[in-house]
């Protein structure tokens, strides 16, 4: 019996990704970014792209993400994030360029920029966080807010007759003939978020293959603005924003759907 103790041996099943820097958080507890910044580095690690990727991280809570990420970073002006992300792939095109933005920077003051970019089919990554309000600065409505919900801005719950109708993102730029993978995937629970890592990996893989602009949107949570537990939130991405900005797949390119048939056959048809 000692013998055979003595012969096992134990066996890694967990190692922090190299592209994950080891600091403190800024993030509220309870926030999803971090959740995001985990499953990009896993995916930065499994492809091998770290040492060739650049990281163009936006205003907002987003701000610090190039601290995070071990990849080269820069920080672009508000809502020019995609613009910024095309010209420094125009220039290093063998480079892996990717975005990561809020609802806030992406859908308000950015929105010109990100569709122009999709429509050019610009061939970069966006990485969209959704929590429907602007969290940095306040928890104000943002482009992203529910019908109803009250913000610092909307005390009285979002007016669709002042405000108009919650923009749904995926959906707009899918589309837009330059865009080859727009999908919506959701942090709220463990299942979706094995879900949003994939759809993270196919849109680098998308940016590999050289096919054109590619993103994906992740409904993230935001206790502090939403003024809830962290579990509440989490419930609250489930039961409110969900039915609103339904998860899906609303553009791949037949390249990439060929690719993604090919890996669940190879892996027993996992889902």
């Amino acid at each position: 019996m000692v013998a055979l103790v003595k012969e096992q041996k134990e066996k890694t099943v967990y190692e922090r990704p190299q592209a994950l820097v080891d600091v403190n958080t800024h993030y509220c507890p309870g926030c999803t970014h971090g959740v995001a910044h985990h499953l990009i580095a896993e995916v930065i690690d499994e492809l091998a792209i770290r040492e060739k990727t650049i990281l163009v991280a936006a205003v907002g809570c987003s701000v610090f993400s190039y601290k995070y990420l071990n990849v080269d970073g820069c920080e672009a002006a508000h809502g020019r994030a995609a613009a910024m992300a095309t010209g420094i792939k125009r220039v290093n095109p063998d480079n892996v360029v990717f975005t990561y933005q809020g609802d806030g920077d992406l859908a308000s003051i950015g929105i010109a920029e990100t569709i122009h970019a999709a429509a050019r089919g610009e061939k970069l990554t966006i990485i969209f966080l959704n929590n429907a309000i602007y969290g940095m600065t306040g928890g104000q409505m943002a482009p992203t807010s529910l019908i109803g919900q009250t913000t610092s801005s909307s005390p009285f719950g979002r007016d669709v007759d002042l405000a108009g109708y919650p923009l749904r993102t995926a959906e707009l730029l899918a589309g837009l003939d330059g865009t080859v993978y727009s999908v919506r995937r959701s942090l709220h629970n463990a299942r979706h978020i094995v879900q949003a890592k994939k759809a993270i990996k196919t849109a680098f893989e998308a940016q590999l293959m050289g096919l054109g602009f590619s993103i994906v949107e992740l409904l993230s949570t935001c206790p502090t603005n939403w003024r809830m537990t962290p579990v509440e939130a989490c419930n609250w991405v489930r039961d409110s924003m969900i039915p609103y900005f339904p998860l899906g797949d609303y553009k791949i390119a037949p390249e990439l759907k060929a690719k993604t048939k090919r890996g669940r056959s190879s892996n027993g048809g996992a889902q």
